[in-house]
C-alpha cells in the first residue's frame, strides 16, 4: 500500500468486513472515502474512489492518478464534498489534481466546478453537455436550494468545453479519452476510456435506481451497448460499487425490466394511479435493497408516457 494511504488511513477508521485489496475509509464527518491498494485480484492502485453522504445522493467521484498529478472524474453535488474530495485525493495520492471532467448534466456531475476552479484546476467537459448546464441547474435550483442553503451554489460556473466530438484529453502525465455520446440518464454524456478503465456517471449504477427522468429509456440501452464495444475491464458508476463489464449487464436488465414491468400494465395518457403504483412495485421487489426508490417516482412517469405515445403513435 502506497504510504501516503497508509498516512491517511492512520487518521480514520477502516470497516473490519473491506475486502484486502481495497481500504473504505471513513473521515471524521460525512463522507466516505475507497481508495485501492494493490492486491491480487488485479484491483488498480491509480484510481481512487470518494463517496458522498446520503444527504449528497452518495455520489461516487473518482481520481486517476498520473505521474505528474491526479485527473478527477466528476465533482460532487454540494460545495463542501467537492472540497472534501479533492482534499482526500490529494491527500491519499500526495499529488496534485490539475484537470477534472463533468460526465454529464445533474447536479452531482458539475456543482463543485466552482470550488475546483478556485483550486486551479481545470474543469471540462463536452460542449453537448456544457451546453445543457444552465436549463439543469436552473430547475434544480428550484428543487434543491432551499434544502441545502448554503451548501448549495446559487450561481452556475460552467466547465470549459473540450469540443463536440470524441477526443484525447491531456493531464497529469496521463492520456484520457473522452467518448461524446448521446441520450441516457441525460441528454448528452461523456464516458471516459484510459487503458482498462471506463468511467460512466449515472449511465450505471450498482445496487441504486436508475434516473430515468427524460423518459429516453431505449436511447440509454444503446449507450450501455457503445460502453460495452469498449470492451472494459474496469467499469466505474456514477452511484455505488466498481466492478467490471457485469454493471453494464446488470444496468441493462435493470432497465428492460422497468420497460416490461410498465408494458405489462398496457400504459394509456392520462397515468393510472394503481397501473402505476403495480409497476413500480414490481421493479422494487425484483431490485430488493436497491437505494433510491425515489428515483422511480419521477422516472416511471416518464418511461409510461413514453410507451402510451408510441403506443399511440403506432394505432
Amino acid at each position: 500500500m502506497r504510504v501516503a494511504i497508509a498516512v491517511a488511513a492512520l487518521l480514520v477508521a477502516s470497516f473490519a468486513h473491506a475486502a484486502k485489496p481495497a481500504r473504505r475509509v471513513v473521515p471524521e464527518g460525512t463522507s466516505v472515502i475507497l481508495t485501492h491498494a494493490e492486491g491480487d485480484d488485479g484491483s488498480d492502485a491509480r484510481v481512487g474512489t470518494y463517496v458522498s453522504k446520503s444527504w449528497g445522493f452518495a455520489t461516487s467521484s473518482y481520481w486517476i492518478e498520473g505521474p505528474d498529478g491526479l485527473i478527477l472524474i466528476d465533482t460532487q453535488f454540494v460545495p463542501s464534498a467537492a472540497e472534501e474530495f479533492v482534499q482526500w485525493a490529494e491527500l491519499a495520492t500526495g499529488k496534485k489534481a490539475k484537470l477534472a471532467i463533468v460526465l454529464h448534466a445533474n447536479p452531482d456531475k458539475f456543482n463543485g466546478t466552482g470550488v475546483l476552479q478556485k483550486r486551479g484546476i481545470k474543469v471540462v467537459t463536452s460542449e453537448q453537455v456544457r451546453a445543457l448546464l444552465p436549463a439543469v441547474h436552473e430547475k434544480r435550483m428550484k428543487a434543491f436550494y432551499e434544502r441545502y442553503k448554503p451548501d448549495y451554489p446559487a450561481q452556475l460556473v460552467l466547465p470549459d468545453s473540450f469540443g463536440n466530438s470524441t477526443t484525447e484529453l491531456k493531464a497529469a502525465g496521463l492520456t484520457v479519452k473522452a467518448h461524446v455520446m448521446g441520450a441516457g440518464t441525460s441528454e448528452d454524456h461523456v464516458v471516459i476510456e484510459w487503458e482498462k478503465h471506463v468511467f460512466v456517471g449515472d449511465l450505471v449504477g450498482n445496487g441504486v435506481h436508475s434516473w430515468l427522468e427524460i423518459g429516453k429509456t431505449t436511447d440509454w440501452l444503446k449507450r450501455i451497448a457503445e460502453i460495452r464495444a469498449l470492451e472494459p475491464d474496469y467499469v466505474h458508476p456514477g452511484r455505488g460499487h466498481s466492478g467490471d463489464s457485469r454493471l453494464l449487464d446488470m444496468e441493462e436488465q435493470y432497465l428492460q425490466f422497468v420497460m416490461d414491468a410498465v408494458a405489462a400494465e398496457k400504459p394509456t395518457m392520462p397515468p393510472n394511479k394503481e397501473s402505476m403504483a403495480r409497476a413500480k412495485k414490481s421493479i422494487e421487489t425484483r431490485f430488493l435493497g436497491y437505494r433510491y426508490a425515489i428515483f422511480l417516482e419521477i422516472g416511471l412517469p416518464a418511461e409510461w408516457r413514453r410507451q402510451a405515445e408510441l403506443a399511440s403513435a403506432t394505432k
